[in-house]
């Protein structure tokens, strides 16, 4: 099933770029090319008109588009595999590379070295089967540790009635953390051992309670992240590239000889970015729920809508960016200097919780925070929009606050 659903994403992705390639709109007339209202309109149903038919014309220029299908569906999911495969292993499961050399010949050394070769907690490295190749696999970092049951491991001693023995753990100074982890771990396992040979009275005990709370994995955060990695690589790196390049061309220029006005070209193109973007967003969800196995907790229609107004919001960063700028050379380094910030300090690629206190108030107000933040409790910890008013209230004030000022620096030329 996991091999079905990458097959057909690849699919889909290839035939956008021979759809691009080879499927080409013919030369039409202005008449042939937009298609006129079957009846009369008002000025402002005119207007409505004109940002459809650029809607349009944008979303069907995208999928035209090779390396845009790249940058905005193909790019993401590499990311998405790869911090996905870091992020969404056995995350619960804790596991030791060790070596385990058995110097002893009595039965219940082997049975109890059997154990561990079948435990999930130990991965013991078959090629290690004397003490110097151990170590010299340890010196390399190959290995955790060493578990060495001497020969006196489980043999039954004088006066005694059961068996006895002390395991010995060898790590050097580079593992000391996980040597010290493997000498509790391996107290641990001892004790529960000495218990069926040994009665004593046990004073304090202690037992565990589960608590009816969702506990996140790394993935939920990584893939959070990843989606507002997505929709700003969407909203400003595609206005950044695309607007000096159509001011080179002079397209932009033609453009504002026409009755076009630049609300209605925004509004066009954030129209046209929203659709474009939710498709990449989709095929994300739709691999790391059959790949990772990501738990969606919350409804769908309210992720989307969330998702549709954070790209409004970021597009208009790149609107400024892309309309102000006369060139790459500008555009570049300011939407680098933009853009860079917000991808390690938003919570892109590693949680915020891991910051500095004083750091974690200040990245709270930037673009990219309440669009991560939303988004990761509305897909995996089940909230609904009406639970996210902080991050929606964030994302309303830096919405005014740059469509004020990519109405006031753009420029058609």
């Amino acid at each position: 099933m996991r091999d079905i659903l990458i097959t057909v994403v690849v699919v889909l992705i290839v035939l956008g770029v021979v759809w691009g390639r080879f499927f080409k709109p013919h030369k039409t007339t202005q008449s042939q090319t937009v298609a006129k209202p079957k009846r009369p309109l008002s000025p402002w149903q005119k207007q409505l008109w004109t940002v459809l038919v650029l809607t349009k014309l944008s979303t069907r220029r995208f999928f035209r588009d090779r390396l845009a299908i790249f940058f905005v569906i193909l790019f993401p999911l590499i990311f998405l595999f790869v911090f996905g495969g870091l992020n969404s292993g056995n995350s619960g499961n804790v596991s030791f590379n060790v070596a385990l050399i058995n110097q002893s010949k009595s039965s219940f050394a082997t049975s109890f070295a059997k154990q561990i070769r079948k435990s999930k907690t130990f991965k013991v490295d078959k090629t290690s089967t004397t003490l110097s190749l151990a170590e010299n696999k340890m010196s390399k970092s190959q290995i955790d540790g060493i578990i060495v049951l001497p020969p006196n491991f489980g043999t039954v001693g004088p006066g005694q009635h059961y068996p006895s023995g002390q395991a010995e753990i060898l790590y050097d100074e580079s593992t000391s953390g996980t040597g010290q982890t493997l000498t509790s771990l391996f107290q641990g396992i001892f004790k529960q051992v000495n218990a069926a040979f040994v009665r004593a009275p046990t004073p304090f005990t202690v037992t565990g309670k589960q608590l009816n709370e969702k506990s996140l994995t790394p993935f939920d955060y990584t893939f959070s992240g990843l989606l507002g990695f997505s929709i700003i690589g969407l909203g400003i790196f595609g206005p950044v590239n695309v607007f000096p390049e159509l001011k080179k061309q002079g397209i932009l220029r033609r453009l504002h000889t026409t009755p076009l006005r630049v609300w209605q070209y925004f509004m066009a193109t954030m129209f046209s970015q929203a659709a474009t973007g939710l498709v990449s967003i989709a095929i994300q969800f739709i691999v790391a729920i059959a790949i990772f196995h990501l738990k969606v907790d919350g409804d769908y229609l309210e992720i989307a809508l969330f998702t549709i107004l954070s790209i409004f919001m970021i597009l208009g960063i790149g609107l400024a960016i892309g309309g102000w700028a006369k060139n790459e050379r500008q555009a570049a380094p300011l939407s680098n200097i933009v853009v860079f910030p917000m991808l390690f300090l938003s919570g892109t690629f590693f949680p915020r919780f891991d910051m500095p206190h004083w750091l974690q108030n200040v990245t709270n107000y930037l673009p990219l925070t309440p669009v991560i933040d939303g988004l990761r409790l509305l897909t995996t910890e089940g909230k609904h929009l009406t639970q996210v008013g902080p991050q929606l209230g964030l994302i309303a004030v830096w919405l005014v606050i740059v469509y004020a000022i990519a109405f006031r620096v753009f420029k058609w030329e």
